[in-house]
């Protein structure tokens, strides 16, 4: 008698399966597809109730109904309330980044402004990421402009240092920075600490919204200055309360009855959506940033707000009140997570009149243009793409187009670099550098160098599949050079077993002109783009995108070569003796020429070390 084992159960029988085992409590469920693949996370006030709505074959759509056909397990977490399972939810979601979910693209971090407490003559400065500098902080900034639009304010309001703390121990006469007007100098005493301190709470009182009353404040001592004769403090104060007032000039809109709140709009089309922020604190706009999040056609406006709220705030500070263009799928309990996780009231909104519906309205228009901005620019982007996959025979559009590019000045500092171009653009988050680490390469050697590249992206690509982890192949590879860099990478990923990825070298024309590139494609003549072709302007723009990361990264590290002091390679040379040593001769060359009882006659610097750093300099 033979063995007969039943096929496992998938889509709506296994769903139906599942919820005869599902308690009638809140909590969160996953499904997944072959390979474990997360297809879709939820959340839901009784677990039963809900997944047994998949299991009953009535869908709004037919992406679900795709979506249940391809589920293979699901796995659950039970939660104490419904907000602890919606916080969960976004958790999980931007975690996992399902297939069939609302998703929030582009999630980066804000800058931020902090007033840096940790040394006695407090410090002004940009921050991004975790708070964990002592100080106080504010923001978010929709971009670096905008924070250094408002540091530069303050600098010239308040007058507060933005040097480091051992800058600042290191000066003996005020920096340019005071010479411009942009800092009080409390490192050579021109300032009391007593009175820095008065500049920092003033600062920190404008950063709170009390903006009226600082100036207000510093109208009544430019005006008792200028009664006292002391003209040039009071011109002093006037120029301070010339650049507050030019922060409300400055943006476009800024609201008279709003202090802290995040503004929201969101328009969809064809498949697309945009959604843009604004942030307003302390009265004032500190700018916007456009979001396009991951949708389907068949998403309710309502829940695709209710879903990036969730992840938008899963990271960042929320603020006392958020206004969104259209009400969010379950707005209340959104609410009310958000209250539970900031520890205090948070109110979401959907304004009908007066200023607030206009600062909406003003974000909604923005959204409708930024998303018409992104359609015409991706529809311009598949005619490229199409064109490049005809250009070099390629079985269709490339998704994912990796450039290749090496610099260096006469082999010291090489560095490769690849960035990383699709349907959406230049892929910024996905750019690479690689150091080059090879020491038996000669100097200059740009073939050693592509070579040591490719081995280290591809060799990575292939352990990474034998291993059964998510590995993203290019589908074009693009490098700068000719049949020569050709050969090389194709014997490289010949050896890796990787050969089946196009590659195109691309080498500049005679003189390097643009224009006359010529593409080298292995086992084919090499040829010529039509020289107005607007393939071949999008793949110049790749090349000098490849170039201009390459460079930089490049004089990134040689700047930080040059800064690096060979005192700080002495054993035994701390800051203090350090200092002491530039102080006693200059700089290091100074220090290098010294004799060793020039050297002991310098502050804590004992006859041993003397020994020590004369010899340093002499090895060899």
């Amino acid at each position: 008698m033979s063995d007969i084992t039943a096929a496992p159960l998938t889509g709506a029988a296994l769903i139906k399966d599942e919820v005869r085992r599902l308690p009638d409590k809140p909590g969160v469920y996953r499904m997944m597809g072959d390979d474990g693949e997360v297809l879709y996370v939820g959340k839901a006030r009784s677990l039963k109730k809900r997944v047994v709505q998949y299991a009953q074959g009535r869908f709004h759509t037919q992406r679900i109904a795709h979506m249940v056909d391809l589920t293979r397990t699901m796995e659950f977490v039970v939660t104490r309330t419904e907000t602890d399972a919606l916080l969960l939810e976004i958790n999980l979601i931007k975690q996992l980044k399902p297939r069939f979910n609302v998703l929030l693209r582009d999630d980066k971090s804000f800058p931020e402004i902090v007033i840096r407490r940790e040394h006695p003559a407090a410090q002004l400065k940009k921050h991004r990421g975790a708070h964990t500098i002592k100080g106080d902080y504010f923001g978010p900034f929709a971009s670096a402009s905008s924070v250094n639009k408002t540091l530069n304010t303050l600098q010239k309001a308040f007058l507060l240092r933005s040097c480091s703390d051992s800058v600042y121990e290191s000066r003996t006469r005020p920096c340019m920075l005071h010479q411009i007007k942009r800092c009080a100098a409390p490192c050579t005493g021109l300032i009391s600490i007593e009175d820095y301190g008065g500049l920092v709470e003033q600062a920190e009182a404008f950063l709170r919204g009390k903006s009226r009353a600082v100036m207000a404040k510093m109208a009544d001592e430019m005006t008792a200055a200028a009664d006292e004769m002391e003209f040039e403090r009071a011109a002093r104060l006037r120029d301070r309360i010339r650049a507050l007032a030019s922060v409300a000039q400055e943006t476009q809109i800024n609201p008279e009855t709003l202090e802290e709140a995040d503004v929201f709009a969101l328009h969809a089309e064809g498949g697309q959506a945009c959604v843009q922020v604004f942030f307003f604190r302390a009265g004032q706009n500190w700018g916007n940033r456009a979001y396009f999040p991951r949708v389907d056609k068949a998403d309710d406006d309502a829940d695709v707000m209710g879903a990036f709220l969730g992840q938008f705030y899963d990271d960042k500070p929320i603020p006392r009140l958020i206004l969104t263009s259209i009400e969010p799928a379950e707005r209340e309990l959104i609410a009310e997570a958000f209250t539970q996780k900031s520890g205090r009231k948070v109110e979401i909104a959907r304004p009908q009149r007066g200023e607030k519906r206009q600062l909406v309205d003003h974000a909604l228009t923005n959204a409708r243009e930024a998303l018409g901005r992104k359609m015409a620019e991706s529809s311009a982007q598949s005619k490229l793409l199409a064109g490049v996959a005809e250009a070099f025979g390629l079985e269709g559009p490339p998704e994912r187009i990796e450039v290749y590019d090496n610099s260096h000045i006469m082999g010291t500092n090489a560095v490769g670099g690849m960035i990383v171009a699709g349907p959406e653009g230049f892929q910024k988050s996905q750019y690479r550098k690689f150091n080059i680490k090879g020491t038996d390469l000669t100097p200059g050697d740009d073939f050693g160098m592509m070579k040591e590249v490719l081995k280290r992206r591809f060799g990575r690509l292939v352990k990474e599949e034998e291993e059964g982890l998510e590995a993203i192949r290019p589908d074009l590879v693009l490098i700068d050079g000719g049949m020569g860099q050709v050969g090389v990478v194709m014997e490289i990923m010949a050896d890796l077993g990787v050969d089946d990825i196009p590659i195109v070298g691309v080498a500049k024309g005679p003189d390097r002109d643009a224009g006359l590139e010529r593409f080298f494609i292995p086992g084919k003549p090499y040829f010529m783009l039509e020289p107005k072709s607007p393939v071949l302007y999008y793949l110049q723009r790749l090349r000098d995108e490849a170039h201009r990361f390459a460079i930089g990264t490049h004089r990134t590290k040689r700047a930080i070569d040059m800064k690096k002091n060979p005192l700080d390679e002495i054993e035994g040379v701390g800051p203090g003796r350090k200092r002491a040593l530039l102080h006693a001769f200059g700089s290091a060359a100074g220090v290098a020429r010294a004799s060793v009882e020039d050297l002991a006659k310098v502050d804590g610097v004992s006859e041993a070390l003397a020994e020590r750093i004369h010899g340093f300099f002499r090895k060899g």
